[in-house]
């Protein structure tokens, strides 16, 4: 059983963060010695090594080759500006690691995580069993050992953020917060189902199609079926996941009408936004023209109740406040570790460790990071 072109590409890209070139010395051109592993910095008990930076820095030009369409030579220029940040990054992966390590529990929850992962995707390849799976996975040649790492390390930082950041803001907020924030945020928090008639202007007079619609518009206020006008009359075609069906004139995702929040409609079209979110239960919108023809839609559906867990959500996310806290906790992580840079890359690096330091601090705050604080106990 062989895995498909998508399960490969996606095994490949994660093996790519964790692959590492053997550490010992190669000779390469006229017997010129040149250095496979070293270490680039010490965080606590660990040791971010040269291969593991190496793994990072083609991974990053790989992305920006694809990605912005650049030629080798300007990627190479712009990994080389910003190897120091990508060391940065390394070392606090490291010490969410580390953390991670220090949560009661969590290894045995991520580890069931990491395999329920491995199962979906070997199900997907129809190979029912993790056994039968991993020899795939060999006889393709793919590390299933490698994929494991790389999911733990995914999924511990993740559940580090979670429980030691999002957790706590998610639970500081009193009832007066919530019902103070729904109430000024109210468009955030008001939701529809809706229903869908199209009629396509693809080589047709844009007033003609206009006409129909408003046609259609005037037979379902006056009590024509909804879902009759829209089998008989929509055109919208079948197309990618969420697909829209004429049965009934829903828009269906696995069969059952879409369910949007007003405020997301926007993000589709705000004419759609601005036709919709007056709107009651069963009342239908005026026809709202598009790039691509006309759209009618009925509400079948609206909830504009306070719903706490949704509230906390928003507010937890609001003005980017979770990756404020975020970069604050890894922050307060660094200024509390032992992270001692190898001497050829602390240049580079001890500039970005010198800005978690308080703003009093001396200028040799740097040197106080590296050399007196010693190495926690794992």
């Amino acid at each position: 059983m062989k895995f498909n072109l998508l399960a490969r590409a996606a095994f490949a890209a994660l093996l790519l963060v964790f692959a590492a070139a053997p550490a010992a010395l190669a000779q390469e051109e006229e017997g010129t010695a040149v250095v496979l592993d070293e270490p680039v910095v010490q965080v606590n008990n660990d040791v971010v090594m040269l291969s593991q930076l190496r793994s990072e820095l083609k991974t990053f030009k790989e992305a920006l080759i694809k990605g912005r369409g650049i030629s080798e030579a300007e990627a190479d220029a712009e990994i080389a500006k910003r190897q120091p940040e990508i060391i940065f990054n390394l070392i606090t992966e490291a010490l969410l690691l580390q953390k991670g390590k220090d949560i009661s529990g969590l290894s045995d929850r991520i580890e069931a995580e990491v395999n329920r992962e491995m199962l979906r995707v070997c199900k997907a390849q129809n190979l029912p069993t993790l056994e039968r799976c991993e020899e795939a996975m060999r006889g393709e040649g793919l590390s299933p050992e490698e994929i494991r790492q790389t999911l733990r390390a995914q999924f511990t930082k993740q559940a580090v953020f979670q429980q030691e950041v999002d957790a706590k803001i998610y639970y500081s907020f009193t009832d007066a917060d919530l019902q103070k924030y729904h109430t000024e945020h109210r468009d955030k928090f008001q939701s529809v189902t809706l229903s869908e008639i199209f009629l396509s202007t693809a080589g047709r007079k844009p007033e003609e199609v206009g006409a129909k619609a408003a046609q259609l518009v005037a037979q379902a206020r006056a009590g024509t079926d909804f879902g009759a006008l829209a089998e008989a009359n929509s055109e919208r075609e079948v197309s990618g996941e969420l697909v829209a069906k004429k049965t009934k004139g829903r828009i269906e995702d696995n069969g059952k009408p879409r369910w949007f929040l007003v405020s997301d409609l926007a993000s589709v079209s705000q004419k759609i936004a601005d036709a919709v979110k007056p709107l009651k239960a069963n009342q239908i919108t005026d026809p709202v023209q598009t790039d691509e023809g006309y759209v009618i839609y009925k509400v079948h559906e609206r909830d504009d109740a306070f719903n706490e867990n949704q509230v906390r959500g928003e507010m937890l996310r609001d003005g980017g406040r979770l990756e404020r806290e975020r970069a604050a906790y890894v922050a307060t992580l660094r200024k509390d570790a032992y992270i001692k840079p190898a001497d050829k890359y602390k240049e580079a690096i001890q500039p970005l460790l010198d800005k978690d330091q308080p703003a009093t601090a001396s200028k040799d705050a740097g040197d106080k990071n590296s050399k007196d604080k010693k190495p926690q106990k794992q």
